[in-house]
């Protein structure tokens, strides 16, 4: 039963994970078509100036997603209690980084005012797109979170389940060897045989009657 458990939980954090990792390849697609039409559109010295930090910062952040995917399934298929905290932990600071940024643009209204000028265009660009379909990835958000949070809940359940798991199977393996250990505890002590001979009712006999013959 418990290794039921134990596949099931698996397979939901690596779903969960998956959502996380195709979020971050659509981002890291996203980035790749972004950088060629700003390649397209500028010059050699516009390119190579440091104001693309919107497109790099959107690459960035695609990346960082994958690559918590790929912990994701790793610290499922390994199960290792170490491995599942430090991604409990990561995917734990990630959330809370997302809600803070959330909190800033909902209670701060000038917000934009607080990047830096972006020469390339391209967040005026993907704001507009956002605010064309503001309903999907409105969905898109809340799917995110959701992934986020329960791969924190699976992560902590399988690591949970990996402890008890390895409790029980050293306790099993103590009650195996248990029975090899009976005999040293009960081992009883082999009378000596003069002690044998001592106590033999025949010869206890002879010598009462040599010592009463002697008498």
């Amino acid at each position: 039963m418990g290794r039921i458990a134990k596949t099931c939980l698996r397979s939901l954090l690596k779903l969960a994970n998956s959502v996380m990792g195709i979020i971050g390849i659509a981002m890291i697609l996203y980035s790749c078509w972004m950088i060629r039409v700003w390649q397209r559109d500028s010059s050699y010295d516009d390119y190579s100036s440091t104001g693309s930090w919107f497109i790099y910062s959107f690459l960035g952040i695609g990346f960082t997603l994958g690559a918590m995917a790929c912990l994701g399934h790793i610290a499922a298929d390994s199960a290792n209690g170490s491995c599942l905290s430090f991604y409990v932990v990561i995917i734990s600071l990630l959330l809370l980084l997302e809600i803070a940024m959330t909190a800033d643009m909902l209670l701060n209204s000038d917000w934009e005012k607080d990047l830096p000028e972006d020469p390339t265009g391209r967040l005026h660009d993907f704001e507009d797109f956002v605010k064309s379909n503001f309903d999907i990835f409105q969905w898109i958000g809340l799917l995110f979170t959701l992934a986020q949070g329960l791969s924190i809940l699976l992560a902590m359940a399988l690591r949970t389940l990996g402890t008890n798991q390895g409790s029980y199977y050293n306790y099993d393996i103590e009650e195996d060897y248990a029975p090899e250990r009976l005999p040293l505890v009960n081992n009883k002590v082999q009378p000596s045989p003069y002690v044998k001979v001592i106590s033999d009712p025949r010869f206890a006999t002879n010598n009462s009657s040599t010592w009463n013959a002697n008498k």
